[in-house]
Formats: C-alpha cells, structure tokens, sequence
C-alpha cells in the first residue's frame, strides 16, 4: 500500500541538551591531498580524484570542491589550495555554501568548514537543544550529519543540521529508518530551497521536504516504486517550471539503479522507465545510476551518470554524451550552473568541463 509519511515539526524527536564537537579528523582512505596551497599561475585543477562540488561567491571567486583532496579557491585567476592541513575537516569536500554574512561553508565528508576571507577553520560549535521558538528562515543554511554516513554519538538520531546566520542546531527527523538500514536516512545530497519556499534535501532512502513547520517523508511506496526497486538518492534539482527531479545510483535493483525520478508536486513519475533507458532496456550507456542533474538556459535538461557519460534531454529527446564527445572519466558528480549562465560539468578523474554546443572542452 502506498503511503505517505507526514510528521508535524514538534513531534521531532532526539534534541539533546549540550554542545558537541566534530569527529576526529582522518584524511579519507586513498586520498592524495595537494599539501601547498600557493597561488599557480594558471586556471587548471591539479585534482586527479574528481570535482563534487562547485560555487561562484559574491567576491568574484570561485571554489572547487574536490572528493579527496579538499578544496581550492580561484581569486584573480590564481588556484589557492586548501587541506586538512590548512584548516579543512576533511579532505572530501560534499558541498559549498556562502551564508548570508559572506562566510562560505563546506560541508566535507567529516565535519564543516568554513572560510572567512582571511583564515579557513573548522566549525565545531553546536547546539542540540533548540528553543521551542525556533524560526524558518529562506537564508537557513542546512548541513548533514558531521558523519561520513550515519551519526555520532551527541547526534544520536538521524537528521539536520540548521544554520541561522549565528547557531548550528541539531534537529531530529521525526521518523527513524527499519533496523537494518540505520543509515538510511543519512542526507546524501546538498539541500535545495524551492520556489514554493520548501526546503528539499536527500536522503539514502527518502526524500525530506520541510516547509518551515513539518518535514515530509517520501519513501519508497510513497513514490510508487515496486518491490525490486529501491531509493538511493545521490542528487536532488528543481527545474525552471518547478518540478523536482531526483537522481538514483544502484539502489539494490537486481537490474541496476532506479535512475531519475521526477516530481510534479502532485506525483511521482519514474523518467529513465519511461525513456526506456534501463540498462535491461539498452545493453550499453544507461541512465540507471545518475549523481547529477542540472538546467541550462534553454530548458534542456542533463544528467551525469556513472560510467555512461552525460545525458540531455530537450523534451522529446535523449542525447548521450562520452569521453568520445570529450568528457574525462566515468563519473559526473556535479553538474553546476555559472552566474553566466553555462552549465560547467564537475567529475573525474581530471577537472572542470562545459559543452560548446557540439562536445566538451575542458575549462578549469
């Protein structure tokens, strides 16, 4: 039976009465951080573990965040590198935020970060009680757990962390997962505030909106999937005309992953089935295990893959795309929409790519 799991903000659960501290820091296994972080000379991402994060600041600089070498700021055409070493949590670098004083966030495998335009440091203060008057806020920064996956022991429950401009507060999602799937309500996915005013982030296994009074649950069921089918949310986009389209890697499918899911706001509709682009349905590239979606100018939409390059879909048609076509690597971990408009492609293993309307040419 399908259903829909609906949980009013005060019966959250799990607030705990003291302050915490982040985990000890460990550089990610196999990582292979660039330890200088001097000014280069020219604009190239010496990464070689691939780009997962990406923002343009209100100075003018843009940051990359790499998925084990930590992250790197381009200010006047120079790469500045930073590290464990160099006040980052941990090298894997998930997302990037700016707050609304200026200060950019980072939000790594382990931990948070922030950079103040002087000194990058790590963030260690949180509250986990939250006064009962607490408020919702469009410039709210949301963080995940300070775990690679799952919690510590102050967090103790699944949930969020909320960022106010001056307090990080832990909030408890409402419901916890089956025994058996702890994690699975380990946020996977940097958050998105939609046009209506919802807050969205993903989770393994669910989709959390949170429209300033409750959060909502979508699982499974309440997303029609059947019972070979399983969510494993890895990216979350709203589109130009307000639908939310939710990007799946593997799943625990027999046949692959569930690919792309698209919301309406009413409901629910299973796009990669309905393109037949399931590996059962192609032999070859599919769009069954998606890390990426992204919007450009035109309204075409485009979704990187892992190990079946990128694809666009202009509405009525699907286009994939290669390292034939220029693309470096097998996996597309962000797909990022510039200030100017261009949508850059951010993956691995070597740099930062954009499309010139033919194929790819690498740009940073």
């Amino acid at each position: 039976m399908k259903h829909l799991l609906i949980y009013t903000l005060f019966s959250l659960a799990g607030w705990f009465s003291s302050c915490g501290q982040n985990p000890t820091n460990k550089p990610p296994e196999n990582a292979r951080p660039i330890t200088d972080f001097k000014h280069n000379d020219t604009a190239r991402l010496r990464y070689t573990t691939g780009v997962r994060a990406i923002l343009e600041d209100s100075k003018g600089n843009t940051w990359f965040g790499s998925n084990r070498e930590g992250v790197c700021m381009l200010k006047d055409g120079q790469l500045q590198y930073f590290t464990t070493q160099n006040g980052l949590s941990d090298n894997q670098v998930r997302s990037i935020y700016e707050d609304k004083n200026g200060i950019i966030w980072f939000e790594c495998g382990v931990g948070l970060s922030k950079y103040d335009g002087k000194a990058m440091t790590v963030s260690r203060e949180r509250e986990y009680s939250a006064p009962k008057d607490r408020t919702f806020n469009v410039s709210d920064l949301w963080f995940k757990s300070d775990e690679t996956v799952g919690y510590n022991k102050l967090e103790g429950l699944a949930g969020v962390y909320q960022y106010d401009g001056k307090h990080i507060y832990y909030r408890s999602f409402p419901i916890q997962p089956p025994r058996g799937h702890e994690n699975g309500y380990s946020i996977s996915t940097p958050f998105i505030k939609s046009k209506t005013g919802m807050v969205w982030m993903g989770t393994y296994n669910a989709l959390i909106g949170y429209d300033g009074k409750r959060f909502t649950m979508y699982t499974d069921d309440s997303m029609g999937l059947d019972s070979t089918e399983s969510l494993h949310i890895r990216a979350i986009m709203e589109d130009s005309k307000g639908n939310i389209w939710i990007g799946n890697n593997s799943g625990g499918s027999p046949i692959g992953g569930i690919g792309v899911i698209k919301y309406d706001g009413k409901q629910f509709n299973h796009f990669t089935k309905q393109q037949r682009l399931r590996k059962e349905d192609t032999k070859g590239n599919s769009l069954d295990r998606v890390f990426s979606i992204g919007e450009d100018s035109s309204g075409n939409m485009w979704f990187g893959t892992v190990q079946s390059g990128v694809w666009r879909y202009d509405g009525h048609t699907m286009t994939n795309f290669t390292q034939q076509d220029g693309l470096d690597g097998d996996m597309t971990w962000i797909i990022y929409k510039s200030k100017s408009g261009e949508l850059w492609f951010g993956g691995g293993p070597n740099g930062v790519f954009r499309f010139n309307g033919k194929s790819f040419e690498r740009k940073y």
